[in-house]
């Protein structure tokens, strides 16, 4: 590791001179500066972390909150591609990010209290039990925070158009010729849920389609067996819809394992759609119709606007930050006659 003593020895200067150089003090020349600056630089040098914490009282850490509820963890692939991008982006702008969690030396402490004692800056709330009294703690506290995917009265928020999403995708069946239109949403207390879900009934409203209740179901998301269920359900109803749309790409296999169980074709007998975009679903025959979500501008977008509220507090507003999603036709909606 290389230390102050030893770019000094290099720059024929004291090591009081290599520190006031590096940290930009006005009693130095500029010319001795860039000097020093040059073979710190060429020599490889970076700063103690924990001695730069004690003389700036920073640091440069920002906490992250992923109590991810399927039980995915880091596979699940939206939230991994939020995380990476959250991640990339901090690192951009001189920040590490740390997991937040609520044990030490076998003592239970609240999000809040681990955040303090790790001494984090901000705060991403990725994924959690907004309910939660921990969570609603942190959200409430002194800390900046951005929230992923929830919209919460004092926090900047990130979030993909859940709203435009599913306009775009339920035109889309419906410009296929689809009329009768069935939707597998996830669980109901889901913020994304219920973005989804409103715009779902206000889209096939505007375009003057009478969709049954026993259309509209629930199985959480990436809950395959559920979402197994409920397509049988609907596939043995008197009249049966001709698309299905899921919760997303994920639990759609549970539907589609059924389908074919049921010696039915996609889409030649029923047409299926995902959401989501994951490469699974253009991995699978046919290609699945889907929405893709950006989720790494997303995470990226969420490490920005935390950091910008942390280096400018006086200048930072409370945001709602909508990233567009893509729609991705594939091939498992059918065209049929109307």
């Amino acid at each position: 590791m290389v230390s102050l003593k030893t770019i000094a020895q290099k720059c024929g200067v004291s090591t009081a001179t290599v520190s006031k150089a590096l940290n930009d003090q006005k009693d130095i020349s500029e010319e001795t500066k860039k000097r020093i600056r040059k073979t710190a630089e060429a020599l490889g040098y970076f700063p103690n972390a924990a001695a730069r914490a004690l003389k700036t009282n920073r640091s440069y850490n920002i906490g992250v909150l992923f109590e991810e509820e399927a039980g995915r963890g880091l596979t699940h692939e939206y939230f991994s591609g939020v995380l990476n991008g959250l991640k990339v982006q901090a690192e951009k702008l001189g920040y590490d990010i740390t997991f937040i969690n609520t044990c030490f030396e076998n003592r239970k402490m609240s999000y809040y209290e681990h955040c303090r004692y790790r001494n984090f800056e901000g705060v991403a709330i990725v994924c959690a039990d907004h309910n939660d009294p921990d969570v609603l703690e942190l959200m409430n506290g002194d800390l900046p925070v951005v929230t992923i995917d929830y919209v919460y009265h004092n926090c900047t928020a990130i979030s993909s158009n859940n709203i435009q999403g599913m306009e775009s995708l339920v035109k889309y069946i419906y410009r296929q010729g689809h009329r009768k239109i069935a939707y597998i949403h996830g669980q109901d207390s889901s913020y994304v849920t219920k973005d989804r879900l409103a715009s779902f009934y206000r889209t096939v409203d505007e375009l003057g389609l009478r969709i049954p209740d026993t259309y509209v179901r629930t199985a959480d998301y990436l809950e395959t067996k559920e979402a197994a269920r409920q397509t049988r359900e609907l596939l043995n109803l008197e009249e049966p819809p001709t698309c299905i749309i899921y919760p997303d790409d994920t639990s759609l296999i549970g539907g589609r394992n059924v389908i074919i169980e049921m010696g039915l074709r996609i889409p030649g007998d029923i047409s299926v759609a995902g959401y989501d975009g994951t490469r699974m679903s253009q991995l699978l025959h046919p290609k699945l119709t889907t929405i893709k979500q950006d989720t790494e501008l997303i995470g990226s977008e969420a490490a920005t606007r935390l950091i910008g509220a942390i280096e400018k507090p006086r200048t930072t507003l409370v945001e709602r930050v909508v990233i567009e999603g893509t729609l991705i036709p594939g091939q498992s909606v059918g065209w049929i006659e109307t």
